[in-house]
């Protein structure tokens, strides 16, 4: 893989930029503080702004790393204010793999925009950074994330079953992935 670190992409509708401290009001206000967006995550809903501030302080801090992938969702019709994330969430360089994660605000579920998100990082991992699979998972509770991946032409892989932890508990895992070769 040859790493680039984070860069601004857009698309028709969106932004995706790296994330800057003022954008922690509406990380808290638009997902991260909602129970209902974090049901399936592996992360806790923030309890406080505060929260989201540390997060964000964090991850402004690791955009130093050429390794490391963490877009905040602009939808431009809303102006500069993130409405959710896309990140990599896990690499293997030996096999030149990487795992997606991402959440939007439920505002803005069901307009296809993480999808839009997710595509244009699929479509510059494999393009700029040379990845040669990319694959994300999700809570079969949660088919609407499965949806997402579908749309973007990931191929369903199989469910694990009771092999990792959300924020529901023990969970099954769905897995898809696309490689370079078949796009």
């Amino acid at each position: 893989m040859k790493h680039y670190g984070t860069q601004q992409l857009e698309t028709d509708r969106l932004i995706l930029r790296k994330f800057i401290e003022e954008d922690a009001a509406a990380m808290y206000k638009n997902w991260a503080s909602d129970g209902e967006v974090t049901k399936y995550l592996t992360w806790p809903t923030h309890l406080n702004p505060e929260i989201s501030q540390s997060v964000i302080k964090d991850w402004i801090n690791l955009y130093s790393e050429e390794n490391y992938y963490n877009w905040a969702i602009i939808w431009k019709e809303n102006g500069n204010e993130p409405i959710g994330n896309i990140s990599v969430v896990d690499r293997k360089e030996n096999i030149s793999m990487v795992s997606i994660g991402y959440c939007i605000g439920r505002t803005w579920w069901h307009k296809g925009i993480t999808s839009e998100a997710l595509k244009a990082v699929m479509d510059f991992l494999f393009d700029v950074v040379e990845v040669k699979r990319i694959e994300a998972r999700h809570d079969p509770r949660n088919p609407n994330s499965g949806e997402v991946m579908k749309k973007c032409g990931m191929k369903y892989e199989g469910t694990l079953r009771s092999s990792d932890w959300n924020n529901q508990g023990i969970c099954d895992v769905c897995y898809y992935a696309l490689l370079k070769s078949e796009r």
